[in-house]
């Protein structure tokens, strides 16, 4: 993959560098200030863009802006953010358009190597990667028009696992539940928030994007 990074602390952007090169990744570039990235996207075209949401000059949200900007101008353009903390707001204004090819992860989970890698690829190929804490933190806050208002505690928790991205045989690991339990909160899922019945795979992203889109809402 070709892949932009945007990261101003050099330890951590020379250290996504050496490790995305050594898994056989190109880093097409690497910019440290807000003001270059959106110029580089738009030069260098990548598979997919990592970008802390807080770059310099002003170290509030230019990373953020850059990359909606960038997914205006390039529809379907992949984007990991990164950051130090949970910040609603900037997660809410990522998810406005659209959640496809979209992550959101807390900056120690790129210490975490293989979760990093999993993430990337999964964000990459169009799906999402939400870190846990992120939806917790979306979930916090309540509204009278939930569209999951519906769902069960235990179908809330296989959604939000899948908004993690995990697959259903993980999702039954990390519940400590049978796989057919899995499935058929799954199939209940999609019962209740209205998706077709046909292509699971497709059922999946809707249910997922209905979830975030839910979540940024409130």
């Amino acid at each position: 993959m070709r892949i932009l990074i945007a990261e101003d602390n050099a330890l951590l952007r020379e250290g996504l560098v050496l490790l995305l090169t050594s898994e056989g990744h190109r880093v097409c570039a690497a910019v440290e200030h807000g003001d270059d990235l959106l110029p580089a996207l738009l030069d260098h075209r990548p598979d997919i863009a990592v970008i802390d949401v807080r770059l310099p000059p002003g170290f509030r949200d230019e990373g953020l802006r850059a990359a909606v900007e960038a997914r205006r101008r390039l529809p379907g353009l992949p984007v990991l953010i990164l950051s130090q903390y949970v910040e609603r707001a900037y997660a809410t204004e990522l998810l406005a358009r659209s959640a496809t090819g979209v992550g959101y992860l807390l900056k120690d989970r790129v210490g975490r190597a293989e979760e990093f890698l999993q993430a990337l690829r999964r964000v990459a190929d169009g799906g999402t990667a939400m870190d846990p804490e992120v939806i917790t933190h979306l979930m916090a806050r309540h509204t009278a028009h939930d569209p999951l208002a519906a769902l069960t505690p235990r179908e809330r928790e296989v959604l939000a696992l899948m908004a993690e991205g995990h697959s259903n045989p993980a999702i039954a690991r990390l519940l400590f539940i049978a796989e057919s339990s899995v499935n058929k909160h799954v199939g209940g899922i999609f019962t209740k928030l209205g998706m077709p019945a046909p292509d699971t795979g497709h059922r999946r992203v809707l249910a997922v994007l209905t979830y975030l889109r839910a979540l940024a809402d409130r």
